[in-house]
C-alpha cells in the first residue's frame, strides 16, 4: 500500500525559502518558453487516483508555491498541472486565486489563498482542495473560520469557492480553525476532516460534506495528545479506520500517532520522538506501517506501529517524504534537507545501503513538491521545485524506476512561471 509522505515542517515540501542569495534578483519572470495552454482533459468521475480534480483517472499537481512576474510583487496563486496518460501535462494547467475563485468573508475577498488539504469531500468522485484565507476579524470572540473549499468537477477546480463550515459546538477556544487533515477516521468510505482547535483537543467533522461545505456531523472536541493534527492521514495499523500525526507544537517537538476508530480520531497511539518532520511508510520490518521522525543530526525510527519498535538512520535529513518508487510494496524515505537522497526500503528495515543522490538540473534550493505515481505505472514519482529567485524556478518529475529506484534524468520539466500567462 503507498503511503505519501507526512510533511510537518508546513509546507516546506513545497514552498521556496523566506531568505536567498538570489531573492534580491529584480529580473522579471521568463514566460517565452512556457508551454501552450491546453484545455483541462474531461474526466467522468469515477476516478481511485488521489488528486484527481477532473476525475479522469490521472493524478494531478498541486503548487502552492509560483514565481511572480517580478521580485516583491504579490503571490500569483495555486498552480494546478494536470494529469495524462504518460504523466503530468504542463499545458494543461491552470491558476487559482483569491480574486477569482475565493469565497467573500463580510463582503471582503480574502487576499491569501494557501493550499491545505485534497480529498473528495463530497463524495462525487472528484477531488476537491481545502484552502486557507485570511478572512477578516475584529479581535472580539473567536474569529472565523479561515478554510474554504473549491470542488472538483469533470473539467476541474471550477467555480468559486465555499466557506467550510464549523458548527459551534466543534470549536473550543478563540483559536483559528485550521491545519485541515483529511482521512477516512470513521471507516464509512466518508473523508472526514480534522482540525486545529485549542488547548490539546481537535475539531472532528464527519463527511460527507455538502456542496455548501457543511459536514454530515460535528460534535464537541475531542482531546488529543497535541493539537496540530498533520497530514496526510493513512491506517497505519491496518484495521479499516484512517490515523493521523497530532504535533505538540509548529516547530521542533514531540508527537503522538492518534488511532481512528467508529467514534473518529479519539485514541493515542505511538508516541513519537521531538523532531521536524514525520514521515509514514511501509520501510519494512513489520506489518503495520512505520514512522520516521526527522531531526539535526540522525532520524528516528518507529517500526510496526503502533507497538513502535526503535531505530535510527544516521545518514538521513531533517526534511522527510516516503513513497514506493521501485514497486517491491515497500516505501522509500526522502530526504531533502541540505541534499535530496533516497533510501530504499527493505525487509530488514531502512539503511544508508542502496541510496541515491538526486540531483536536479541548476542550481538554487531543491525541496519536494510531491510523491505519487503520476504515469499510471505502479510506481511512485518524485516531483521537485528547484527554487532560484522569486522569479526563476525549475520543476523537474523523476518517474519511479525497478532499478536505481528513480530515473536518472526527469520526464517532465517547467517553470512555475507558466502560470502567469494563464
Amino acid at each position: 500500500m503507498y503511503t505519501a509522505a507526512l510533511c510537518v515542517t508546513l509546507l516546506l515540501a513545497a514552498c521556496g525559502p523566506t531568505q536567498h542569495a538570489e531573492s534580491a534578483d529584480d529580473t522579471p519572470a521568463q514566460i517565452a518558453e512556457a508551454p501552450a495552454q491546453l484545455p483541462v482533459p474531461r474526466g467522468k468521475g469515477d476516478s481511485k487516483s488521489p488528486d484527481d480534480f477532473n476525475g479522469d483517472g490521472h493524478r494531478d499537481l498541486v503548487l502552492g508555491d509560483l514565481v511572480k512576474a517580478q521580485a516583491h510583487a504579490d503571490d500569483p496563486g495555486i498552480g494546478i498541472v494536470y494529469g495524462g496518460a504518460r504523466g503530468l501535462v504542463p499545458g494543461a494547467r491552470q491558476l487559482i486565486t483569491a480574486r477569482t475563485q475565493g469565497a467573500a468573508t463580510e463582503g471582503q475577498l480574502p487576499a491569501v489563498f494557501d493550499a491545505q488539504a485534497t480529498c473528495d469531500l463530497d463524495g462525487d468522485g472528484f477531488t476537491d482542495l481545502v484552502v486557507s484565507t485570511d478572512p477578516p476579524y475584529d479581535g472580539q470572540g473567536q474569529p472565523p473560520v479561515p478554510l474554504q473549499i473549491l470542488f472538483g468537477s469533470p473539467t476541474g477546480l471550477s467555480g468559486k469557492a465555499v466557506h467550510l463550515t464549523v458548527p459551534a459546538a466543534a470549536r473550543v477556544g478563540n483559536d483559528w480553525p485550521d491545519q485541515p487533515v483529511c482521512g477516512d477516521f470513521d471507516g464509512d468510505d466518508a473523508q472526514d476532516l480534522v482540525l486545529h482547535a485549542t488547548g490539546g483537543e481537535l475539531t472532528y467533522l464527519r463527511g460527507p460534506f455538502t456542496r455548501k461545505g457543511a459536514p454530515k456531523a460535528a460534535g464537541a472536541p475531542v482531546r488529543s495528545p497535541g493539537e496540530v493534527p498533520t497530514g496526510p492521514a493513512a491506517d497505519v495499523n491496518r484495521d479499516g479506520y484512517d490515523d493521523l500525526v497530532v504535533r505538540t507544537t509548529q516547530g521542533t517537538g514531540p508527537a503522538a500517532i492518534v488511532l481512528g476508530g467508529p467514534a473518529g480520531p479519539t485514541r493515542t497511539g505511538a508516541a513519537l520522538p521531538s523532531g521536524i518532520d514525520v514521515a509514514l511508510g511501509s520501510f519494512g520490518r513489520g506489518k503495520a506501517l512505520d514512522a520516521a521522525v526527522g531531526a539535526m543530526g540522525e532520524t528516528s525510527l518507529r517500526y510496526d506501529l503502533p507497538t513502535a519498535v526503535r531505530g535510527t538512520l544516521d545518514a538521513a535529513g531533517s526534511v522527510l517524504d516516503a513513497a514506493d518508487f521501485n514497486g517491491d510494496g515497500l516505501s522509500e524515505l526522502v530526504s531533502s534537507g541540505s541534499r535530496l537522497r533516497i533510501f530504499p526500503g527493505r525487509t530488514t528495515g531502512l539503511s544508508p545501503k542502496g541510496m541515491v543522490t538526486v540531483e536536479p538540473p541548476g542550481t538554487g534550493t531543491t525541496r519536494v513538491v510531491a510523491v505519487g505515481d503520476f504515469d499510471g505505472d505502479g510506481r511512485a514519482d518524485l516531483a521537485v521545485r528547484t527554487y532560484r529567485s522569486e522569479t526563476k524556478d525549475t520543476v523537474a518529475v523523476y518517474p519511479g524506476a525497478k532499478k536505481g529506484l528513480v530515473a536518472a534524468e526527469p520526464s517532465v520539466t517547467f517553470s512555475t512561471s507558466a502560470f502567469l500567462t494563464t
